[in-house]
């Protein structure tokens, strides 16, 4: 079934009622999963609690969703061939999108309605702890569904065990064709192990902020601060480098590390310099660089030069966003040249790596892979296109 841009948005609009209306209840089904929800920890509670913000915000989504261009049927190129025949190359769903996730009910309405209007069928699968919350949110998608004629299974929620996800991934028993894994990186890794099916990686973040020596330090603070005023998302700040030439380095690290106090965030330190500084717990190794800690930790290192930073954040990083602190417009495009990175900022906070921040609505994922796309993934994202020729009889000499 065909569904036109005015059908998709009319069950849009009629998504978005039914969730305001029913926000109560949603709530109510959501504290079933969190009084259920043992030996959790607070990252992970925190992104499987809906209050009446989270509410808010899947309506907004979906409002959000309903402006956007529709993608479907935009034609990239057309060719008028000589003899007659007319090339066209078109915008076309990818067809039956999984998307598999963990803790966050929001992703049943958030992720789905991008994926649904750029004219997918979607399968969500989500986790256990958060399955009377998953399982109101797709009732209320079957009803905006049914209240416009359009086949219920436009989205489904799989309530299978283990063994059924296994075999769905490896026997690709659902026929999909295209499978976005939102979650930590066990998950990812266990689905790209397990299938042939194309995966989009919503990749980790243990993103980086290298400061400059001619930073504006009270600017770099702000930034850090702002990077890890959340803990549970992948667009937090991990790790902080400073260049070792920074004039006043010392007393603009007691400022620092006084305001990350007050926020309980730990500070670990890489090197000697930070030993002069008693708040400042001591790396055991380098491989603390490579972790996304999803936690209330961050940790600092001291580089001699703009490409030891560069070379560092390359190295360790998730791939995700990486920022720069700098009042030189010259430096600071060789860090963004040469950062390899999704996202790449000067003088800018990573929490804005975002699909509603960056101007296209809600968010699938945010890829930090090179193929199909890269950054945050919406609905213009999640297409492919298709070669349309018309004729009248031509044949090939």
């Amino acid at each position: 079934m065909l569904l036109t841009t005015d059908k998709k948005n009319k069950i849009l609009k009629d998504l978005a009622v039914l969730i305001e209306t029913s926000r109560d209840e949603i709530i109510a089904q959501n504290k079933k999963d969190i009084e259920n929800a043992h030996n959790i920890d607070d990252t992970l509670l925190d992104r499987l609690k809906v209050d009446d913000k989270k509410v808010s915000g899947m309506v907004a989504a979906v409002e959000e969703v309903i402006g956007l261009d529709d993608p479907q049927g935009k034609v990239l190129n057309t060719y008028n061939h000589p003899n007659g025949i007319k090339v066209e190359n078109k915008v076309v769903p990818f067809g039956r999108i999984l998307i598999i996730y963990e803790s966050r009910p929001d992703v049943t309405i958030e992720a789905a309605i991008s994926a649904f209007k750029a004219g997918n069928k979607i399968l969500l699968k989500g986790g256990k702890e958060a399955l009377h919350s998953n399982l109101i949110l797709t009732d209320l998608w079957k009803r905006a569904l049914k209240a416009n004629s359009v086949p219920e299974d436009y989205v489904e929620y799989l309530s299978i065990n283990r063994e059924e996800t296994q075999k769905l991934l490896t026997d690709n028993t659902h026929h999909v064709d295209l499978i976005i894994p939102r979650g930590g990186e066990g998950l990812i890794n266990y689905i790209k192990q397990s299938t042939s099916v194309p995966v989009i990686v919503s990749g980790r973040g243990n993103n980086f902020i290298y400061v400059h020596n001619d930073a504006d330090f009270e600017m770099a603070i702000d930034l850090v601060l702002n990077g890890k005023s959340r803990l549970s998302v992948c667009n937090a700040i991990d790790k902080v480098l400073f260049n070792k030439d920074i004039p006043n380095l010392s007393k603009g690290m007691d400022s620092l590390l006084g305001k990350l106090a007050k926020t309980g965030i730990e500070v670990y330190g890489d090197g000697a310099y930070f030993s002069d500084f008693s708040s400042v717990k001591k790396v055991e190794n380098a491989q603390m660089y490579g972790e996304e800690f999803l936690a209330a930790k961050i940790m600092f290192g001291l580089v001699d030069t703009l490409e030891d930073g560069i070379k560092c954040i390359n190295k360790y990083s998730g791939g995700h966003s990486a920022v720069i602190v700098s009042s030189d417009a010259t430096v600071a495009d060789q860090f963004q040249q040469e950062v390899d990175c999704a996202a790449v900022y000067h003088n800018a906070s990573s929490r804005f790596t975002d699909g509603g921040q960056f101007g296209f609505g809600a968010e699938i994922a945010i890829s930090t892979q090179k193929l199909h796309f890269r950054g945050p993934v919406g609905l213009g994202q999640l297409v492919t296109n298709k070669w349309f020729i018309s004729g009248n009889g031509q044949i090939r000499d």
